[in-house]
């Protein structure tokens, strides 16, 4: 008899999925709290905008390689 229904696994990787996130979040929020509390508002600032430019420069190379 089969079961229907997302079954333990589903609900135990979904768990999993979920403290990786919190743990990651929490990290990067230490991260940039601290470079905040020592840079100051620009140096954040200029953190995420490089952090944001290197993102957004892996994903353009991707899709040129993926358009040859």
């Amino acid at each position: 008899m089969q079961e229907e229904g997302l079954g333990f696994g589903f609900y135990a990787r979904l768990a999993g999925i979920g403290i990786v996130v919190a743990i990651v979040g929490l990290i990067l929020m230490l991260i940039f709290s601290r470079v905040l509390y020592a840079w100051g508002f620009f140096g954040m600032f200029l953190l995420v905008a490089v952090v944001l430019f290197l993102v957004g420069r892996v994903i353009e190379r991707r899709a040129a390689r993926g358009l040859e």
